[in-house]
Formats: C-alpha cells, structure tokens, sequence
C-alpha cells in the first residue's frame, strides 16, 4: 500500500514538473509572439511620425515662403499707394 502512495506521489510530480515546463514554454512563445507584434506595430508608428515630420517641415517650408511673398506684396502696394496719392497730389495742384 505504501508503494503505490509512492508511486503516485512520484508520477503526480513527475507530471506536474512536465505540465510546469510545457506551461512555461507556451508562455515564452507567447510572449515572444507579442513582443514582436509591438515591435512591429511601434515600427510603424516610428514611421508615420517621420512621415509626418517630413510633411511638418515641408508646410513650415511652404509658410516661410508666403510669409516671405506677402511681405514683397505689401512692400509693392504701399509703394503703388505713394505712386497714387503723389498722382492725386498733382492734378489737384494742377
């Protein structure tokens, strides 16, 4: 009677250590399998964020130039006003 509790005691344990270890080794995979799905998925993002600087830059790029052109514009007109008042000026002289 003994020996069998023994054996039963050994084969419980026995079991228990191969469930343990095929657990873990499940679990590994496991994690591994989303450690990857991050990375990957963080790649992207990574990549959409250097996208979207480039395009970032670009816009500033693009808003450096109007600025640049509305000023040059301005500059123009005011000098087509001072051309028109000066106009104004000698026909009500004349």
């Amino acid at each position: 009677m003994a020996l069998v509790g023994l054996v039963c005691t050994v084969v419980g344990v026995l079991l228990g250590i191969l469930t343990f270890g095929r657990n873990r080794d499940k679990d590994i995979r496991q994690d591994a399998a989303d450690a990857a799905t991050i990375r990957t998925k963080l790649d992207h993002i990574s990549s959409g964020v250097d996208s979207i600087r480039v395009d970032f830059k670009a816009t500033v790029q693009r808003v450096e130039d109007l600025t640049e052109r509305v000023t040059r514009v301005e500059e123009s007109a005011k000098q087509a006003h001072k051309r028109l008042d000066n106009m104004g000026e000698r026909r009500t002289a004349e």
